[in-house]
This record gives C-alpha cells, sequence and structure tokens, in this order.
C-alpha cells in the first residue's frame, strides 16, 4: 500500500470515529440537565420515594467539582510519573528503576478507601484526601507505560541521532519521547479514565462531586439518587476515554506516515 493510500485510510478511520467524543459529550450533557426535570421518569425506580431528584446540590456544580479533582490529579501524576520513568531510564538513573517501579505499583495494592482512611486524619475531610488517593492510584498505568515505551525505543535510531550530534536532551526530546508517546498516553489514558470513577468515593470524606448522589441514594435506599450518579459519572469517564482515543489515533497516523 502506498504512503498516499495509509494516511487516507487513517483519515477514514479517524473520521469515522470523530463522532464518539461528541455523542458521549451531548449524552452527557443530556443527564446533567435533563435529570432535573425528569422527576417522572425516576420514579418509575422510586414510586415510594418522597424525592427522586437530587437537589442538594446541581448535577453541572458536582461534575465542575469532579472534573477539578481528576484533572489535579492528572497533572500532579503525569508529572511525576513520567518524570520519575524519564529519570531511572537515564545512565545515571538506572540505579533507581525498581524502586521506582515498587513505588508506583504500591499506589494499586492499597485500596483507595483506605488510602483515605489513612490520609483524613493527617489531611482532614475534604478534597485533598481523595486527590492524594488519586495520585497513588493513577500512579502505576503512567510509570509503567512511560518505561516501556522508552524502553522499547529501538537502541539503533538513539545512536543515529548521538552520530548526528544530538545531545542526550535533544535525542529524549526529538527522539524518544516522540516515538515512545502513543504508549505514555495510553497509561494516561488508563489512569484518568480509571479515577474518574475512583474519585466518587471522595463523597464518603466530605469531598463534593458526582460521587454526593451515589453516597445519598446508599444511605436513604433511593435507586434515583444513584442512578443519577452513576450515570453522569460513566458517561463523562466515555467521553474522555474516546477523547483520549481520538488523541492516540493521531499520534499513531503522524508516526506511521511521517
Amino acid at each position: 500500500m502506498s504512503p498516499s493510500a495509509v494516511r487516507r485510510s487513517l483519515a477514514s478511520r479517524g473520521a469515522s470515529r470523530a463522532i464518539w467524543p461528541a455523542t458521549w459529550f451531548v449524552l452527557l450533557m443530556l443527564c446533567v440537565w435533563g435529570f432535573p426535570y425528569a422527576d417522572g421518569l425516576l420514579r418509575v425506580l422510586e414510586p415510594d420515594a418522597n424525592q427522586v431528584v437530587y437537589q442538594r446540590a446541581s448535577l453541572a456544580s458536582l461534575l465542575l467539582k469532579h472534573l477539578f479533582v481528576v484533572s489535579v490529579a492528572a497533572v500532579v501524576t503525569i508529572v511525576g510519573g513520567v518524570l520519575a520513568a524519564i529519570a531511572v531510564t537515564r545512565e545515571w538513573g538506572r540505579d533507581f528503576l525498581p524502586m521506582v517501579a515498587q513505588v508506583a505499583s504500591l499506589g494499586q495494592t492499597f485500596p483507595p478507601v483506605a488510602v483515605l482512611a489513612l490520609a483524613v486524619p493527617a489531611l482532614g475531610f475534604g478534597t485533598l484526601p481523595i486527590i492524594v488517593a488519586l495520585v497513588l492510584y493513577g500512579m502505576l498505568p503512567i510509570v509503567r507505560n512511560t518505561l516501556g515505551g522508552l524502553q522499547d525505543v529501538d537502541k539503533d535510531i538513539k545512536s543515529a541521532a548521538t552520530a548526528m550530534g544530538m545531545t542526550p536532551w535533544q535525542v529524549l526530546r526529538q527522539v524518544e519521547l516522540p516515538l515512545a508517546a502513543p504508549i505514555i498516553l495510553a497509561g494516561i489514558r488508563t489512569s484518568i479514565t480509571i479515577n474518574i470513577s475512583t474519585a466518587a468515593i471522595g463523597a464518603t470524606v466530605g469531598a463534593r462531586n458526582l460521587g454526593d448522589p451515589i453516597i445519598a441514594g446508599i444511605v436513604n435506599g433511593n435507586m434515583a439518587y444513584i442512578i443519577q450518579g452513576a450515570l453522569t459519572i460513566a458517561l463523562l469517564a466515555l467521553t474522555v476515554d474516546s477523547l483520549f482515543e481520538r488523541l492516540q489515533e493521531r499520534l499513531r497516523s503522524r508516526l506511521f506516515t511521517s
């Protein structure tokens, strides 16, 4: 197949999938803005409940707070995870590779609820404990994929770049990171998507987010509340995941056609 045919094929595949992020986003907005007016529909789930529409806070405000918590945790995790993986793949940092891998794995050996239980006495109730839990829980996919992506770069390619007069920093920035980018992005995608769902447990320690309706529904035995929170979180996760899929497709197409 000619390079132009490959480019056309990748472009058509990307175009066919481009609709998915927009579709999930529209469904998400319909839930956020539509649930407050869906009393009749939600009452089918809980016909005997006094109230079926969650009204302690708007879903829109809870969505923004949910995104804030996940975004802060994602920034810390991405910066820390990628930099740590880069450091231990350099000659001067290879001795620390086992330690970094073990520390990253340690975060997922503790359930997020256990991390919250340990963090609350030191950090108090609210948003900070859940951010700490999400950072620990989301570190492994990023570190693991960054290590794998950088280690999979062909040594001959790096040697050729060095022979051309590139400095180690230039080899990293212009050769290793671009080639490893799709794998790194896959780790970031996994980490953030998982943390969108995990962040809901922050409602148990006073962090206001989309977990509020779920916890209220469990406490009050109200399935309508649970559906409002759970469905909104699921659609948010699908929206973000599909956006990352689109980014991965673009990266692969650029690498394949360059």
